[in-house]
């Protein structure tokens, strides 16, 4: 019989062939936002290794939305070109391409994790930030622009010019980054959204930048394709986004017809005291679960196949969606599939090293 981890599952017109999701990891090995062979094998190979959905990193809807300025960006039509290469290959193999389309807001101008730390100078290629407020992240970060009326709407555009950009690359699945402290995840924290306007305040102002960027994509994006959205369903810090306002919010998603809520946790400020250990997101998971008809994908430290098949068994997600193992083992399905005893189809170039039972 076959396990929970390896049974199909649909949103809308695409079926994805199991339960594993590669979730959008940064690389910074962008410059000016063009993907490059780096991404290529990064993504494919694990499409070769049999996950369903292949999530790109956060790629930016603009230049100044980047994180770094090594980051990967789909803010220019000429980024579509190798975008669509990338794609073509993750379908041949039998696998969904998604992407992760993302602003970074008052996190941008920030080094790589190997170059430095906080933020890069406009001198030395950074550039000004923005935020629903002007608050920094820390000290080490920059002081945000507090956006106003016609910044939002030049986002809420962005979003959409990116969405028809991804499209035209061959994606499949679009994920709107409302989480880890980025732009969106900006506006519904009271935390670091300190407005007074239509923006601010009130849950439903709050949530409204969100929705708006939400009802832009779909000017764009076919009714038949799939829109997640990946919220952090906690700060895990006092007075901010917590996981009574993330079940409001999947209750609210689920009115736009999104199709799945990415549940992850933290990032939007710097004093956060977040409690890890395996499967330790997997709660807010759950919560959503609950209490709404939402369907979610589960992150943070799972690690094996009897972990993830748990977490399907008993209710607490519909994807396992993974980053860190998928650093460690690109295969980790063909290699959960032998664990859990199912009959997963090699690639025909691998079959000779498939375990015998």
């Amino acid at each position: 019989m076959s396990s929970k981890l390896f049974s199909p599952i649909q949103f809308k017109s695409i079926t994805l062939k199991n339960r594993i999701v590669v979730s959008p990891m940064c690389q910074y090995s962008s410059e000016d936002g063009f993907a490059t062979d780096w991404h290529l094998v990064h993504l494919g190979s694990r499409a070769v290794g049999g996950a369903a959905l292949i999530i790109s990193e956060a790629t930016a809807v603009s230049a100044e939305g980047r994180i770094s300025p090594d980051d990967l960006g789909i803010y220019k039509d000429e980024h579509v070109e190798k975008l669509k290469q990338i794609t073509d290959f993750i379908e041949a193999q039998g696998s969904v391409a998604g992407i992760q389309l993302a602003h970074a807001g008052r996190k941008a101008s920030t080094y790589s994790s190997w170059k430095g730390h906080g933020l890069v100078p406009v001198d030395n290629g950074g550039w000004k930030t923005l935020g629903p407020s002007a608050i920094a992240f820390s000290d080490k970060y920059d002081t945000p622009l507090a956006m106003d009326e016609s910044a939002i709407q030049k986002v809420i555009a962005d979003f959409a010019t990116a969405a028809s950009r991804a499209l035209a690359a061959g994606f499949k699945v679009i994920e709107i980054h409302a989480a880890h402290g980025y732009l969106v995840h900006q506006f519904l924290s009271p935390l670091s959204n300190q407005r007074e306007d239509e923006y601010g305040g009130s849950f439903e102002n709050r949530i409204r930048l969100l929705l708006e960027i939400i009802d832009s994509v779909k000017t764009v994006w076919p009714e038949h394709l799939p829109i997640f959205v990946r919220i952090s369903a906690t700060d895990w810090a006092e007075n901010g986004w917590d996981k009574e306002q993330s079940v409001r919010l999947a209750d609210t998603l689920l009115e736009k017809d999104v199709d799945l809520i990415d549940v992850s946790t933290g990032g939007s400020v710097s004093y956060a005291k977040i409690q890890v250990g395996p499967s330790y997101q997997v709660p807010f998971s759950a919560e959503i679960k609950k209490f709404t008809a939402m369907p979610t994908g589960a992150v943070g430290m799972i690690t094996d196949a009897k972990q993830a098949e748990s977490i399907l068994e008993n209710g607490e997600a519909d994807l396992i969606i993974m980053a860190r193992e998928f650093l460690r083992d690109p295969y980790f399905p063909l290699h959960a599939a032998t664990e859990l005893g199912d009959d997963l189809t090699w690639p025909v170039q691998y079959e000779r090293a498939k375990p015998t039972k």
